[in-house]
């Protein structure tokens, strides 16, 4: 029996998980969507943006390494970028230890855009994450 409730209490609290990040990631999209993105878009500049501060310049990211950070399959991160890429808020380019792979940097207009929203999805985060 008490095997039982504390399998049931595991199962409430995943759900309960699951519910806050579906309610967060609908917040965020509605949030960015007057900047012309969506959370996902938004998640691949900051983690851009984030190796630029680290690196205090350009810095760029092959596509596999932004999805183990974004959590996107290969194939939707890569139609994500080609977007990205269209509207002219990242660069892409071959990467010089593996000709097969891609290297992924922030433009002068990704980085703008991004400093703009940046408030926009913490002040989201906070609302919606902040427990106190």
């Amino acid at each position: 029996m008490a095997a039982k409730k504390a399998e049931q209490t595991l199962v409430d609290q995943w759900r309960d998980i699951l519910a806050l990040h579906a309610r967060t990631q609908c917040e965020l999209d509605r949030a960015l969507h007057r900047h012309g993105l969506c959370a996902s878009d938004f998640e691949v500049l900051d983690v851009l943006a984030d190796a630029r501060r680290a690196t205090g310049g350009d810095c760029s990211y092959r596509v596999q390494e932004i999805s183990e950070r974004v959590h996107l399959s290969q194939s939707a991160l890569s139609r994500l970028i080609a977007r990205l890429e269209k509207d002219g808020l990242v660069e892409r380019g071959m990467c010089s230890e593996d000709r097969r792979g891609v290297r992924v940097v922030l433009t002068s207009k990704g980085r703008t855009l991004h400093g703009e929203v940046l408030p926009v999805q913490r002040a989201v985060l906070t609302r919606m994450l902040d427990s106190d």
